[in-house]
């Protein structure tokens, strides 16, 4: 028995076999779906490993009629479609596991190996649910929510969705709705910061004629609403403690009573809770009750702030533009290799909503087809590299200096250049990509100046000299050099370290030495 890998592009199948072959692994490889189909009729592998977009049968369609012969060979699904629908679909269809393109091969091979130590318990619907509710991202952590949303739609468990104001909680909800058995009910969505704390619980759980000065008639509350849906509670941090009380007797006891009423109603909603604040924090000062916070906290998720997922901007800012010509009217915009630097160094602080925004006030008040850099906002063109909107990305170094002359420290790791002109490459309509990443450089005011503003922080932070007279500055420097200039060959040759080697000009035996001292392959993984 063997790894069967089924790509249409030979140099995935190429490098997938020699790579896995390299573990030990007998593979076998398949340019479709029908050819693999026709093989298991004689043989039958141990792990699947397919493409999801193919000529002919899609590798959706082969994974849920391969689920249907051998439902005890666990399936892993590559694509380069990073969004909600493909995660979802896969996971639905009965894959063991999404793995989005560009991939790094050690980490395919880690997951063919855990896919060989487990089997799926029992197969999932077939049906592909298909979702428009815009939740895009290639970074690893919105993967990571993708996955969780996938296994989660089945469920009925309570989910605590948190993040800042702007990241997509309500989408995550309405997403882990639309892919649940429980997406032909309602999805009925409550704001408890916005409802005055009189009528918020009446609002929850409704009220009977006559409990109450103009209660004229018996009325639903929207646990009543959502009883065969999702109810949504978002901003669960701002409700008043009285209403956390009767909140907690509702999921505890599976009941409530309309408000003047005698009558139990069964609480049989899915119950999704949202907020922006730390309600660990909010529970250590006394202003959330605890033993709630851990019957919220049954899964929680947690959004990442777009600040935090740069590689994700310029995906969300070409679909937003696409998004608003359709509703506007005209054609979709597109950014400059310039105006997209400054979105992706821009700290968002309003998140995705706030870069939703802007691109529906480009459409409408920029008159060219391409956003230049002057186009944009005064607060995104020329941020203020003292406050918090510091730029988290750079060309190799990314660093700035604050009030105290200490380095800030950000929340990830610098952009690159080459992984950033790569971008701007998909963004512009210019063919010369040599082009572009001079541009990209000169944008960023050259990379040696952010070096030497890097060291001079470095230097005035050393309060003594180090032992022994020398110091390890030099030496941790050049090894982030190194380390980001590697991990940008890696990121354009996708993982391919011999092509990677050749343009950086290095031996293959040097850059498989270096990625082991730098750790890269633990990053990357």
């Amino acid at each position: 028995m063997s790894v069967w890998i089924v790509d249409d592009d030979e140099s995935i199948r190429w490098v997938l076999e020699r790579a896995f072959e390299r573990e030990g692994l007998v593979t076998r490889a398949f340019a479709n779906a029908r050819s693999c189909l026709d093989a298991l009729a004689s043989e039958v592998p141990r792990v699947l490993l397919c493409d999801i977009r193919m000529p002919g049968e899609s590798g959706l369609q082969l994974l849920a009629r391969f689920r249907q012969r051998r439902p005890d060979v666990p399936v892993v699904v590559m694509t380069a479609y990073s969004d909600l629908d493909s995660a979802v679909a896969a996971l639905r269809g009965g894959a063991f596991e999404y793995l989005p393109k560009p991939f790094d091969v050690a980490a395919a091979v880690q997951l063919v190996r855990r896919a060989l130590e487990q089997r799926r318990a029992e197969p999932r619907d077939d049906d592909a649910i298909q979702t428009r509710l815009g939740l895009l991202g290639r970074a690893p952590a919105m993967q990571d929510v993708f996955r969780a949303i996938g296994r989660l739609a089945q469920s009925s468990a309570t989910v605590l969705v948190t993040g800042e104001s702007g990241t997509g909680k309500e989408l995550v909800a309405r997403a882990l709705h639309e892919h649940s058995p429980r997406a032909k009910g309602e999805f009925v969505a409550v704001n408890a910061a916005a409802i005055p704390t009189e009528l918020l619980e009446s609002e929850l759980f409704g009220h009977e004629r006559g409990a109450f000065t103009g209660a004229v008639q018996t009325r639903q509350g929207r646990f009543e609403q959502a009883r065969e849906g999702t109810l949504f509670l978002d901003e669960i941090g701002d409700m008043p403690p009285a209403m956390q009380t009767r909140l907690l007797r509702v999921l505890s006891d599976g009941q409530y009573y309309r408000v003047g009423g005698h009558q139990p109603l069964k609480a049989e909603a899915r119950v999704i809770a949202a907020t922006h604040q730390a309600l660990d924090e909010r529970v250590r000062l006394g202003l959330f009750r605890e033993d709630l916070f851990h019957r919220l906290n049954v899964i929680r998720l947690r959004l990442p702030p777009l600040r935090e997922r740069t590689e994700d901007v310029a995906l969300l800012a070409r679909h937003f533009l696409q998004r608003s010509a359709q509703e506007l009217g005209g054609t979709a915009k597109k950014l400059s290799p310039a105006a997209l630097r400054a979105l992706v160094e821009y700290r968002w602080p309003g998140n995705v909503r706030e870069l939703e925004n802007l691109c529906r006030w480009l459409m409408l008040m920029i008159p060219s087809r391409v956003v230049e850099l002057r186009d944009l906002p005064p607060e995104i063109r020329e941020p203020d590299p003292a406050s918090s909107q510091a730029p988290v990305g750079g060309s190799a170094v990314a660093a700035a200096v604050d009030a105290t002359g200490a380095p800030s420290r950000f929340a990830r790791p610098a952009t690159d250049v080459a992984a950033f002109a790569s971008l701007a490459d998909e963004e512009s309509d210019t063919a010369a990509a040599p082009e572009h990443y001079g541009r990209v450089e000169r944008a960023a005011g050259g990379w040696q100046q952010l070096l030497a503003a890097e060291v001079a922080a470095r230097l005035a932070s050393q309060s003594v000299d180090p032992p022994g007279g020398g110091s390890p500055l030099m030496d941790r420097l050049a090894r982030d050099f190194e380390s980001t200039v590697i991990a940008a060959a890696l990121r354009h040759t996708r993982g391919r370290r011999v092509e990677a080697a050749q343009r950086l000009g290095i031996g293959r035996n040097t850059i498989t030495r270096k990625i082991a001292e730098l750790h890269l392959d633990e990053r990357e993984g």
